[in-house]
Formats: C-alpha cells, sequence, structure tokens
C-alpha cells in the first residue's frame, strides 16, 4: 500500500470514529476510565490482602479482575501478540500517572501536575491509538534523535505532518473521541 492510500486509509478510520460506525467512543471513554478503576481496586485489594493477612480479599480481587477481562475484551478487539496486556498496562500507567499529577496539583506544584498529566494523556492516546486500529506498529520508527515517529504523514483532514507518535495520536484522538457526544 502506497504512503497516500496508507493516509487516507487512516482519515477514513476516523471519520468512521467520528460517525459512531466503529465504536462509540463516548462510551468506550467511560469504559476505559471504568477499566482503569477496576485496575486500581485490584491493586488495592492485593495490598490490603498483604497488609491484613486475610486471603478473603485475594478472592475479591479476582471476581474483580474477571469483571475487568470482561469488560476489557469490549474495547480490545485484536489481542494480537501482547496487545491485550499492553492495553492493560497503558491504561494502568495512565491513571497512575494521572493521581501522581492530582497528588502533585494538591501540593501547588502545577508544573510537576502538567508534566505527569501530559505523560498520562500519552499513554492514554497509544491505547486508543492501538485499539481503534489507527496506529500500526509497522510504521512507527525511530529517529536519530531516538524520537518515535509515526508514519505515513498528512497534511490533510487537519492532521499535522510530521511530529511524533504522541503528538499525531493526540491530534488524531482529539479530532475523534468526544465524551460530549450522545
Amino acid at each position: 500500500m502506497t504512503e497516500q492510500e496508507e493516509i487516507n486509509k487512516l482519515i477514513e478510520n476516523v471519520k468512521k470514529l467520528e460517525k459512531g460506525e466503529k465504536l462509540d467512543l463516548s462510551s468506550g471513554e467511560d469504559l476505559s476510565v471504568a477499566i482503569m478503576n477496576l485496575i486500581s481496586i485490584e491493586e488495592h485489594l492485593f495490598f490490603t490482602a498483604g497488609k491484613t493477612n486475610n486471603p478473603k480479599y485475594y478472592e475479591l480481587l479476582n471476581q474483580v479482575r474477571e469483571m475487568r477481562k470482561e469488560l476489557l475484551k469490549r474495547i480490545v478487539k485484536n489481542p494480537d501478540g501482547e496487545i491485550w496486556c499492553i492495553s492493560k498496562h497503558l491504561l494502568a500507567a495512565s491513571m497512575r500517572l494521572m493521581e501522581v499529577g492530582t497528588k502533585a496539583l494538591g501540593k501547588g506544584d502545577k508544573e510537576e501536575a502538567n508534566e505527569f498529566f501530559k505523560k498520562s494523556y500519552e499513554l492514554y492516546n497509544i491505547f486508543w491509538g492501538l485499539n481503534l486500529d489507527l496506529i500500526k506498529v509497522e510504521d512507527i520508527k525511530t529517529e536519530e534523535n531516538n524520537d518515535i515517529q509515526y508514519t505515513p504523514e498528512t497534511n490533510s483532514n487537519k492532521i499535522k505532518a510530521g511530529g511524533s507518535i504522541f503528538e499525531k495520536l493526540g491530534q488524531i484522538i482529539k479530532k475523534a473521541v468526544d465524551c460530549c457526544k450522545e
């Protein structure tokens, strides 16, 4: 497939997403945040079991894990290779960075908070890029300066040419994901 055909396919995917043909993104976005919280609950149940030496918390952890797996299947349609686990860890890391950013904000350190929020959002965008089939692993390359770049590049449809994978995904996700659409 030529570069222009790849560009057109990417733009077509974004248009489908905007029309709700592939996934109701407002529901998908809500579901992804719910999954983040389920992962967090799993972690808390694990630590509570260890701290209290009460194995009943492990039983609860397993029930929550089963629910999280069931719900994650609704978003992760192509668990190719390790995409399933990568997706779970992208959501978990995004949630944790968001929480660290919130704590920094609460301490009055806006600059540090913004750094954590940016990283959290970048990971969240990668999650959606992988699971909405907006990015293909074969299209990712590393430049000499070690910045991860995403090609093919486009000047059309308000998606900026060039830039890192984070910038590109940020543009695409902003365009496709609107939690206010009903």
